[in-house]
Parts: structure tokens; sequence; C-alpha cells
């Protein structure tokens, strides 16, 4: 096994390092944890807790992550943190533990999370998830797979962000962001279907275009979200994406941004 470690840097007995993993100077890895192969973990970097980080990601320069998360409730169980595969986390982001024993905070594989961003306790950020610079989630956070959230925003806790969502920068979310839509300003506000971002990940204009329609019946017509599910699947049978906005508006416990 191939590992290099920088001579002023801090490896506790007990880390799991994986083939080709790079730690450098100053950084410090705690004895809970493990880094996949060819991960590297740059200067002055802390990985710390029950943290694991998966393959060919890689720590910037000062990030902290799998530190005990800020929450009074918090008793030093026993709680974890797990980064998926080819994650990017850059400069001075912090990334807690989950506050429950035996509960994990996740970042899903392919995410980059940008310089000066945070992420508390029992987060959950799905696969090529883009959190820009300075965005601050609250704890339980949930954002889904492709999702992009500009710099600045803050989000509350137990929110959720669907998939393919476009929050803009500086916007304060307090309640649940549907999936494939735009949202942005202050106070915040929907902008329609993100429908470059779907074309661009190859959602037919069939698609595009059920889930337009979708928009519309869930967003402008002033129905409430059981009877405009309803009507969304009488409207567009057989298209999954419908089918996911609906039940995504019907689980939502915060109610959905209007």
């Amino acid at each position: 096994m191939r590992v290099t470690v920088h001579p002023s840097a801090i490896v506790e007995e007990g880390a799991c390092l994986g083939t080709d993993a790079a730690i450098g100077p100053g950084a410090i890895i705690g004895r809970h944890v493990t880094l996949g192969d060819r991960t590297r973990v740059d200067s002055h970097a802390l990985v710390t807790g029950w943290t694991r980080v998966g393959h060919d990601s890689h720590v910037h320069h000062g990030a902290v992550l799998g530190t005990a998360p800020q929450d009074l409730k918090y008793s030093g169980a026993e709680s974890y943190l797990e980064i998926g595969d080819h994650v990017v986390v850059r400069e001075f982001v912090t990334v807690n533990l989950a506050s429950d024993a035996g509960a994990t905070t996740r970042i899903g594989s392919h995410s980059m999370i940008m310089a000066c961003a945070h992420v508390a306790h029992n987060c959950a950020l799905g696969e090529h998830v883009i959190i820009a610079n300075a965005v601050l989630f609250a704890g339980y956070v949930t954002v889904e797979d492709w999702a992009i959230v500009g710099g600045g925003a803050m989000v509350h806790q137990f929110t959720r962000i669907g998939r393919h969502a476009m929050v803009g920068g500086g916007a304060r979310v307090t309640q649940d962001i549907a999936p494939f839509i735009k949202a942005g300003g202050t106070p915040l506000r929907l902008a329609g279907l993100n429908r470059i971002g779907l074309e661009r990940r190859g959602f037919s204009r069939p698609t595009c275009d059920a889930l337009r329609g979708a928009y519309r019946v869930l967003f402008r017509r002033g129905l409430t979200v059981e009877r405009a599910a309803v009507e969304m699947r009488a409207s567009f049978p057989g298209v999954p994406e419908v089918e996911y906005l609906a039940r995504f508006a019907e689980t939502s416990a915060r109610g959905l941004t209007r």
C-alpha cells in the first residue's frame, strides 16, 4: 500500500488510509477516520470523528470534517459522517457529525462543496450536488441529487431541496423547494422550471413539457396540494418525474416555497 504523509502531518493510530492516499503538511487525521484510495487531504485540514471519505475525493486546505455537532443535545455518543467518492470539499468548509447516537451526516458521491460552506448535523446531501461558497445548512436539511444551491444561501433546519432544483445565491430558504424548479430572490420566489438544467442532463422535451404543465397546476392555479397532486397525475399519467413531483409535494412537512 502506497500512502504519502507529509512529515508535519498527524495521523493518529487507528486511522485507515487507502492506497495512494495523500496527507498534506499540518493536516490531522483522527483515529476513527477512514480515507478511500487516492483521496487527498491538503494542508492544515482536520478530518476527525467517525468519518469515512470515499475514493478519489479531495479535501482542500483548512477544511474541518467530522467535528462534534453544534447542538446542545449532543452528548458525545458515537455518530457518523459519510462522504462519497469523487467529492470535492473546498477550503474552510465545515461538516459536523450527526447529533444522535448511530445517526449519520451524509454527502453523496460526485458532489462539490465550495469554500466556507457549512453542513450541519444530520444533513443528507445526494449525489452530483453543488453547494456554492458560504452556503449555510442548519441541521437535518435534505438536498436531493443534482440540486444546486447558490452562494450565501441559508437553509432552515428540516428543509428539503428537491432533485434537479436550483436555488439562487443569497436566498433564505425556510420551506421545501420542489424538484425540477428554480427559486431565488429575497424574499424567495419561484422562477419556473429548471428547463436548461434538465435539458443539459438529458431530459427529453416531452418530459420537460409535462413538468412545465405540472408546475403550473401545482403553483399557478391556487389549488391545495392534495387537489393539485390529483390533477397532475390525471393530466400527465405515466410520467415518472411528474409522479415524483406530486409525491414530494404531498410529503412536505414544512410546506412548499410558492
